[in-house]
């Protein structure tokens, strides 16, 4: 792996941070304050190719490689983390499963839209009795003629307020565990008879994040709207969620640099005992500390991307990015917070705001008990 990025990624790089420090930062505070996404900043990011980056241009995406997608996801959630997390929900989850497992006519009929900027997507997985244990799901779809009927509920569905598509998963015979018997379905959230979408769940972080309770009541999907084959849904929503976690590890990432640049300019103007507090040793080999680990996660993260990219088995990698990343995350915002004392608990400054963001990295897309057992299962620990 080649440890610098080339000229086209850094000139990428440079235009998401750009984009991030002009048109999100100054909404960041104000969307989080109202709990709501800005749906002028939405339709920008779709304007400019945000939701189709790592997707083919015959589709209408802009043909970028995984690492792009990376660079972007840090740019955006140095400045806002709910930017990350709808960027990443429609790409690596909704997306991802359409591209991967889609036939060519459900490509051109939900994954174009999708990646154009037309519509926007989420995924509809983890149920109010059914998190980290998936094949605890009690959504079920019915076989009824040539459709199917979905009932059931989907909790924390981020996007799913302002969402069109949602790849949804149910079980579809119960005669079998549910890592067998899981079908995913591609469904209209706006226009389907019988799909209620919750207000906003009130949440610590993220808060600005459409993030809704979806409940399906008796509603027909036909079955030309199947990902894969009946009994597939388990796999494609597993192979999905590797994927999504190098998204997560960027989006922790880009918390972690953007408090410590926070903090960076607040110790070199605070001054205390007649000299700035970045003068202090003190601080400064916490700052060191910080960067350190900020640096090892991003080439984790990077690392992550690029096994993608050269499509071997990135899964290990993705969820030791997303373990290591999202602890530091929480570790280097909470330090953060500390150096700049009481100002740093205020609202006035941002890193409060990305100490409460940063805890969900540890849990969505997988907890970091989850990726333990991900990694000590790619090591083979328990194997005899």
């Amino acid at each position: 792996m080649d440890f610098q990025l080339s000229k086209m990624h850094l000139l990428q790089q440079e235009l998401f941070r750009k984009f991030a420090e002009t048109e999100i930062a100054p909404l960041a505070k104000d969307m989080d304050e109202e709990e709501v996404y800005s749906p002028v900043l939405l339709e920008k990011m779709q304007k400019y190719g945000f939701f189709g980056l790592p997707y083919g241009k015959e589709y209408g995406g802009c043909g970028a490689d995984n690492l792009t997608y990376t660079l972007c996801m840090e740019e955006v959630s140095k400045v806002d983390a709910s930017t990350g997390i709808t960027l990443s929900v429609h790409t690596s989850l909704c997306c991802a499963c359409i591209s991967e497992f889609g036939t060519e006519e459900q490509k051109q009929t939900y994954l174009r839209p999708l990646i154009d900027g037309s519509k926007i997507g989420c995924f509809g997985l983890t149920e109010p009795g059914a998190g980290s244990d998936v094949a605890g799901a009690q959504t079920v779809a019915v076989p009824d003629g040539d459709d199917y009927i979905i009932t059931g509920s989907k909790v924390f569905t981020t996007n799913s307020g302002f969402a069109d598509t949602c790849v949804v998963f149910a079980i579809t015979d119960r005669s079998v565990p549910a890592a067998k018997g899981m079908t995913a379905f591609i469904v209209d959230l706006k226009e389907m008879p019988g799909i209620d979408v919750s207000d906003n769940i009130e949440r610590m972080g993220i808060r600005a994040a459409s993030n809704c309770i979806v409940t399906y009541e008796k509603v027909r999907v036909s079955k030309d709207r199947i990902l894969g084959k009946p009994g597939m849904g388990f796999k494609i929503a597993m192979k999905a969620l590797d994927g999504g976690r190098i998204g997560i590890a960027a989006q922790a990432v880009g918390l972690a640099q953007g408090a410590i640049d926070e903090a960076m300019a607040y110790v070199k103007e605070r001054k205390q005992f007649g000299r700035p507090i970045s003068a202090f040793q003190t601080t400064q080999f916490k700052l060191a500390d910080m960067q350190t680990k900020i640096d090892a996660a991003r080439l984790m993260t990077w690392r992550a991307a690029c096994i993608k990219d050269a499509g071997e088995n990135y899964g290990p990698a993705a969820a030791m990015a997303k373990l290591f990343a999202s602890n530091m995350a929480n570790e280097v915002c909470r330090e953060a917070v500390q150096l700049m004392g009481g100002y740093g608990y205020c609202r006035e400054y941002p890193v409060e705001r990305a100490l409460r963001d940063a805890k969900i990295t540890e849990i969505y897309e997988g907890t970091s008990e989850v990726m333990k057992m991900v990694i000590s299962g790619a090591m083979k620990v328990n194997a005899k």
